[in-house]
Order: structure tokens, then C-alpha cells, then sequence
């Protein structure tokens, strides 16, 4: 979830409202609140720790996975911090993960999306698809995008049935892309319209 937003250089005149938008505004769905980060979420991200089957999910060998240190859990909160269109999925006042859009190019009106949920605990509760869904509602809407597309590994179904859910299709596949604990596995290319999202 560190990814710096990147801006196409290349610009038309119909630049949509998002090249104007710094504020980051607070979304609350039936469970879910998205908000800005902040300095004191540092607790809040030490407190969730390093998750072996969370880290699978990302692309990394659960095997290695250390005890998450202050200084890591202070970094990936600046990383929050520093990407303008990141916010924080908050469940009954405690942070759960972060959803990030990243990669604008406002000449074509598209981007791509991440979304991390942190806590094991709290894996098929629908929380993510939620916090989706609210940023979706934003991305689509006041910051005018026509496409959002993310990557996601083929294993991870959970992950891919809650982006069907709301809306996305399977564009593509990218084959071997992540080495995990020396085996290869793929990347799926999942796109949304604006016209096909299920708001």
C-alpha cells in the first residue's frame, strides 16, 4: 500500500474535477468509515502486526514475515500520509487497513485502485467490499473517473469474488508475475467502468 500517485504529464483541457481536489473528505458506509490518515494511526497500525496470510495475499513469502516494528508501522503510515487519494478503513473507531487510488491519468479519466484490510479477524465480513464500495462512489462520482482496474494474484479468491461483486471483470491474465516462496503464480487484470459499477 505504498504506491506514490503518478500523474500523466501528458493533460487535455477536460481535466476532471480530481486535478483540482486536495481535501480528503470522510465516507461512512453501514460499517465502514474511510477517512484521512493521521500521525496518531501509528499505534493503530503497530497494533495489527505482521499477518503471514496477509502477506501471502500481497505477494510475499509468509515464511519471512517478521513482527511488524514501530518504525515500520510509522512508515507505512507516512506512506498513507504522502499518497493523496489514500484514506483509512476505520471499524468502530479502530483502523482496520487503507484503499488507495493511485496512477490518475486525467487525460483518459482513469486510474487504478489498491485496498489492504490488516486484520485476519476480520477477513470475510464484507468489510472491504464496502470500503470499495464508498470509494468507488467517490472515484466514479465527484472525482468524474470513467475506469479504475487493479491486479490482484488468481489465488486469492476471496479478494476476486468481492471485486465481482461490484462490478469488476477479468481483462486479462498475467502469467508467472509473482515468485512466492519459490513457486510462480499469476496475476488477474480486473477492470471497472463507470457504467457497470453496482453502487
Amino acid at each position: 500500500m505504498t504506491d506514490q500517485l503518478t500523474i500523466c504529464p501528458q493533460e487535455r483541457p477536460s481535466a476532471p474535477p480530481m486535478a483540482r481536489r486536495t481535501a480528503r473528505p470522510t465516507f461512512r458506509g453501514n460499517r465502514v468509515t474511510l477517512r484521512a490518515p493521521r500521525a496518531q494511526d501509528v499505534a493503530g497500525r503497530f497494533a495489527l502486526g505482521n499477518s503471514p496470510e496477509i502477506n501471502r495475499m500481497f505477494g510475499a513469502d509468509p515464511a519471512q514475515t517478521r513482527a511488524l516494528t514501530p518504525e515500520a508501522a510509522e512508515a507505512w503510515v507516512e506512506a498513507q500520509m504522502a499518497a493523496p487519494l489514500a484514506w483509512i478503513i476505520e471499524v468502530d473507531g479502530r483502523l482496520l487497513g487503507a484503499v488507495r487510488l493511485h496512477s490518475l491519468n486525467h487525460a483518459d479519466h482513469n486510474g487504478q485502485l489498491a485496498v489492504g484490510i490488516l486484520d485476519p479477524d476480520k477477513l470475510d465480513q464484507g468489510l472491504g467490499t464496502e470500503a470499495m464500495r464508498l470509494l468507488l462512489a467517490h472515484a466514479f462520482g465527484a472525482l468524474a473517473l470513467h475506469r479504475l482496474s487493479l491486479r490482484v494474484l488468481a489465488f486469492n479468491a476471496r479478494a476476486i469474488a468481492s471485486y465481482h461483486k461490484l462490478g469488476f471483470v477479468q481483462e486479462g491474465r498475467a502469467r508467472q508475475a509473482a515468485l512466492i516462496a519459490g513457486v510462480w503464480h499469476d496475476d488477474l487484470i480486473m477492470g471497472l467502468l463507470a457504467t457497470e459499477f453496482v453502487s
